[in-house]
Formats: C-alpha cells, sequence, structure tokens
C-alpha cells in the first residue's frame, strides 16, 4: 500500500473514530439525558398527583371541621333531634359538598346519624364499616373521638376507595366539651382520579387490580414513561396506587435532532474528507510521489544524470533540491571510486591472501620445527657407529652381541620416530592442500564468483579447525550446537566461509588468552532464517572470552582497527571477514556485554539454490 492510500485510509479511519465517538457520545450521554429529563417530569408529575390529592383530603377536612363547629350539630349530638336530620342531612347537602357520606359518631364510636349516597347509580351506599352501627374495636381513629383532632385519610371499603376527613363536633365557638365526632367520606372513583389528574396536568390512571403493581416504580417503554406511587390508608396498608403516563417525546425529538446531527457530520466528514485527499495530493502526495519514482529509478539504473528540478520552495522543494545535489556528489564520487577500485582490489586482495595464509602456515611451520627436533634428536650417529664396529671381524663376540641389541633398539626407535613423521607429513600435506585451495579459490574469485559447494556444517568446523595452530586449539573447547546437525546440507561458498570460521577461531582463542583462563569454551550454533526472496545460514560463535568494550564494539570490522599487539596483528582478519561476506550478500556483527563477558560473532551468508529446484523446495 503506498502512502497515498495510506494518508486517505488514515483520514478516513480518524473521521470513523469521530463518528463512532460522536454516536458514543450521543448514545451515552445525550440520549439518556432526554430520558433523565423524562424520568424527572414523571416523577414531578407524581409529586403534583401527591399535592392534589392531598389539596382534596385537606379541602375535605375543613369541610368535615366546618360542620363539626356548627352549633345545630353540637345541639344534635346533645339532644339527637330529627328536625337536624331532616333539614340538613340531605342528598342536596351531599350533592353540594361533593361528597358520598356523611356520619356522626358520639364519643363511644356509635353511629349517631349518617347518611350515603353514590351519585353514580343514584342509590345508597352499603359501606362495611358502618353495618355494625358502631366504629370496629380497631378502627385506628377512635383515639381521635376525645382529643378533638381533625384527621384525614384513606379507607378501603366494600365500595372501593373512599377518601375520609374527620373533625371533632364542637359548640360553634371551637369550644368544647366535645360530644363526638363528623365524618365525611368521598369515594375514588374514575372521574375523580381524571379530576386530580387534571388538577396535576398529568395523564394519571389507577391500575386494577392495584396489588398487581409494584408500587413507587418507574417503568419506561418506546412510547411512554410510567411512574407508580402507592398510597396507605388509615390502617398503614398499601391501598391505592397511581399510575403517571408520560408520553416519551423528548426522548423521540432528542433521537430526531440527533440522527439529523450525525447525518449533518457525516455529510461535512465525507466533503471534508474528500477535500482533504485532494490538496494532499496536489500539495503533498503527487509531489512526493515524483520523488520517490525518481529515487526508485536511481536506486535501479545506472543513469545518474537525470533531475527532478523542483520549482517549489516548501520541504518537499528543498528535498528534491537536495536529492538532485546528492545525485550529482554520487556520480562523481562514482567516478572516481571507478579509477580508484582498480588499483585498490588488488592490495586489499592482496592483504587478505596474505592473512589467511599466514593462519594457513603457521600450523605447517611449527610442525616442520617438530619434525626437526625429531630428525635431530634421532640416534642415527650412534647407529652409524655400532654398524662400523660390526663390520669389523676381529671384534669381541660379547661386545658384538651388545652392539647388534643397540642397533635393534636404535632401529624400533627410529622406526617409531618415522611413523610420527608420517602422521605429522600427512596433516602437513592437508594443510598445503587447504593452503593450495585458498589461493585457488582467491585466484578464482578475481575472475569468476565464488565456488559454491554442499557441504554440513560440523564438517565445514572440522576443516576449519585443521588449520588453526595447536597453540589456539589447545585454549578452546569447541561445543557444537545441536542446531548444526539439524540445519542439514546447505549450499555456501565453502573455502571463504571456512577462513572466515579459522579466523573466528583464533580470534576467540585469543580472547581467551587475554582473559588470563587456562582454557575456554566456544560455542557454535546455526539456523536457516526464511526469506522472501532467499534463505540464510545464521552462524553464532559465542566465547567466554575477554569480551569487547562498548567503545571497541563498532570499529571490531574496520580495517587496521586491532586491540592486540601491532607487532604480531595489523587489524586486517575481521576487516577480510566482513569484506568477503559482503561480498557474498551476507554480513558479520558482534554482540558483547563488555570486558570480561565474553562476546558473539554472528554472520549470514545466503543459501544458493540448485539451478533444478526453485527456492520454496529448499530445505
Amino acid at each position: 500500500m503506498n502512502i497515498r492510500w495510506k494518508v486517505t485510509v488514515l483520514l478516513a479511519a480518524l473521521f470513523a473514530v469521530l463518528g463512532a465517538a460522536g454516536i458514543l457520545v450521543a448514545k451515552t450521554i445525550l440520549i439518556p439525558s432526554f430520558a433523565e429529563l423524562e424520568r424527572n417530569d414523571a416523577k414531578i408529575g407524581m409529586r403534583r398527583v401527591q399535592y392534589a390529592l392531598d389539596s382534596t383530603l385537606n379541602q375535605l377536612g375543613l369541610s368535615a371541621g366546618g360542620w363539626g363547629n356548627w352549633t345545630d350539630a353540637y345541639r344534635f349530638m346533645q339532644d339527637h333531634n330529627h328536625t337536624f336530620i331532616d333539614e340538613q342531612m340531605t342528598l342536596a347537602g351531599l350533592k353540594q359538598l361533593n361528597i358520598n357520606a356523611l356520619m356522626f359518631f358520639d364519643l363511644d364510636g356509635r353511629f349517631a346519624t349518617s347518611i350515603t349516597h353514590d351519585f353514580g347509580s343514584d342509590r345508597p351506599l352499603d359501606l362495611d364499616f358502618m353495618r355494625a352501627g358502631s366504629l370496629a374495636p380497631d378502627f385506628p381513629w377512635r383515639e381521635y373521638l376525645r382529643s378533638g383532632r381533625t384527621v384525614t385519610g384513606l379507607l378501603q371499603t366494600n365500595r372501593g376507595v373512599l377518601m375520609i376527613a374527620a373533625a371533632p363536633v364542637l359548640n360553634g365557638y371551637g369550644q368544647g366539651p366535645i360530644r363526638g365526632m363528623v365524618m365525611m367520606g368521598r369515594l375514588l372513583t374514575v372521574a375523580e382520579i381524571k379530576r386530580i389528574g387534571d388538577q396535576a396536568q398529568v395523564n394519571l390512571s389507577m391500575p386494577d387490580p392495584p396489588t398487581t403493581r409494584i408500587a413507587d416504580g418507574l417503568i419506561e417503554t418506546d412510547r411512554v414513561t410510567q411512574v407508580y406511587r402507592s398510597f396507605h390508608d388509615i390502617y398503614d396498608r398499601p391501598v391505592l396506587t397511581l399510575r403517571v403516563d408520560i408520553p416519551r417525546d423528548i426522548t423521540q425529538r432528542g433521537h430526531l435532532a440527533v440522527h439529523y446531527a450525525g447525518a449533518f457530520l457525516a455529510g461535512a466528514a465525507a466533503v471534508v474528507l474528500i477535500l482533504l485527499v485532494l490538496i494532499l495530493n496536489r500539495v503533498i502526495l503527487n509531489p512526493l510521489a515524483r520523488v520517490t519514482r525518481h529515487a526508485v529509478a536511481i536506486g535501479e539504473g545506472k543513469d545518474l544524470t537525470t533531475r527532478l528540478d523542483f520549482r517549489a520552495k516548501d520541504e518537499i522543494g528543498v528535498l528534491a533540491h537536495e536529492f538532485d545535489r546528492m545525485v550529482a556528489s554520487v556520480a562523481e564520487s562514482r567516478t572516481q571510486l571507478i579509477d580508484q577500485s582498480f588499483h585498490a582490489g588488488f592490495a586489499e586482495l592482496a592483504k587478505g591472501v596474505l592473512h589467511n595464509l599466514g593462519n594457513a602456515m603457521t600450523p605447517i611451520g611449527i610442525r616442520l620445527s617438530s619434525l626437526r627436533d625429531r630428525v635431530r634428536s634421532a640416534p642415527t650417529e650412534d647407529v652409524e657407529s655400532a654398524l662400523a664396529e660390526l663390520a669389523r671381524p676381529d671384534g669381541d663376540p660379547a661386545r658384538r652381541t651388545d652392539l647388534e641389541e643397540f642397533v635393534r633398539l636404535a632401529c624400533q626407535e627410529l622406526a617409531s620416530v618415522i611413523k610420527r613423521m608420517e602422521a605429522d607429513l600427512e596433516v602437513m600435506d592437508r594443510q598445503t592442500s587447504i593452503v593450495r585451495a585458498a589461493l585457488a579459490e582467491q585466484l578464482h574469485s578475481t575472475r569468476n564468483e565464488h565456488v559454491v559447494e554442499s557441504v554440513r556444517i560440523p564438517e565445514l568446523i572440522a576443516q576449519a579447525l585443521e588449520v588453526v595452530p595447536d597453540a589456539a586449539r589447545q585454549l578452546l573447547i569447541i561445543k557444537a550446537d545441536s542446531s548444526l546437525a539439524a540445519v542439514g546440507v546447505v549450499r555456501v561458498p565453502r573455502t571463504v566461509l571456512r577462513l572466515v570460521l579459522q579466523n573466528l577461531i583464533i580470534n576467540a582463542a585469543d580472547a581467551v588468552r587475554e582473559s588470563g583462563r587456562p582454557r575456554g569454551e566456544l560455542h557454535i550454533g546455526a539456523e536457516i532464517k526464511r526469506g522472501s526472496n532467499a534463505d540464510e545460514l545464521h552462524l553464532c560463535c559465542t566465547d567466554d572470552g575477554v569480551g569487547i568494550s562498548a567503545e571497541n564494539l563498532g570499529h571490531i570490522f574496520e580495517k587496521g582497527f586491532s586491540t592486540k599487539s601491532k607487532d604480531t596483528n595489523y587489524g586486517i582478519g575481521l576487516h577480510w571477514c566482513a569484506n568477503a561476506l559482503a561480498a557474498l550478500g551476507g554480513r558479520i556483527w558482534a554482540a558483547s556485554e563488555g570486558r570480561g563477558r565474553g562476546s558473539s560473532m554472528h554472520l549470514t551468508v545466503p543459501l544458493a539454490v540448485p539451478k533444478s529446484e526453485p527456492i520454496s523446495k529448499v530445505a
């Protein structure tokens, strides 16, 4: 995916995130706030209903108080005259007071007189609590008969819920003694519920049956918010449940507003996105694509004469100008490098060859010196003298026997020396073959690519150890990881890789020697790294030697750099290894935690693929 599509996708994703955030805010903040307004409105409506019901009961209490503080009623409770009953206890009076029951009780709770009527059916009310002729013994208001308090409340009857109010019967001047209680009642009918709802300006209803609803609760549907409130009677028992229905107009309008706002924002985001993409294409992406195409063309081709020639003064214009200047500088440097590389290549190759030959010739020289010492120590002169003495016929027989025994023993010793010399000569012959192969490889590399061979890594390490000096090998214990065998057969430039391993083994031995320990370990592991174009062999050589300091870690592959004595080391080995691996398409790097903590050498070499097999089939 190029940068143009990346920018477009990024901007689209940004707007999508902003849109999702807007939807999330609308769903989690705006819409719930509208619903909360509706819930608060429903709760306030229920409070208005409570206030309207309390006001109705208070008005009923005022009416009861007025009748109780009336001289005629006071006189009636004293003499029970029928004139009061005939003139005042009438249906017209009930209708005027808007009540369904009017009752008088004496101080013992007995009914003095009463009148009830249902204006809906135009029949008297047969209220259950009046059938006994007196208030029930557990009637809560019995205690108020003598105290003179005005009370109101609700009472569940056989004809429904009755709003009742009671007041003491006084002498007309608010004085006693109290002669009883007057009680008024009004049925809480559907019409009365509607009147209370109209007074509270809400849609009020009384669920039937009321006990099936959860009191003091709130229920939300798609169209309405319902608030329930339960009311208790004078026995403190749930007697009535009212429900306020508030249409969810606010939420519906909120949803509509959010949808309109979301559609507008989506349209605006689309327009802004298109404009941003067009502007970015014109100002940034198209010039950047032109610079990119030019850079790719320069990298793939050999023509360094073309230029961008941007006239813009912005950052991309400055970048294009600097790129043109860099290409011109590279073209000039390339011309100079081609002229110099022809002469420098021979010198660099000679240094590497001489260094590798020096490493290979060292064990040969050591074995030649050892061979010379063995030859000098052989008893050849004594044998010659003994043979000359044995050739004389006039020798002593006893002496002759001793000389023959001496010659026999000397011949055995010479035979042993010759056998050891033969073993040394075989090793020297293999070592000289390695030198000849290295020379042939170096000669071949000057004219052609490196020879690629199929090898096993353990065998390659063994071949490298053969040309390592004995003194270096005696300092190291080579530990081959199981991964070496797991890698199997690989196709690599065997000679070059063997010489690189030889350098690394010698350097590891020197590191152990510098650490002051008599012997160290070199751990060698391998793995195959799968790549999109070609697979690579990765070797890791880890020693427990003196380690590499942080300031030297970045310089050890530089030509001429060495931490060893300048008399015996010229800083060529690792530099040659780096150049040789780079020529093969690989690389080498070092890792160390510091002085005294050992070091690791990592190298990678591309694996050659047989011409008859595709890359995907190479193990």
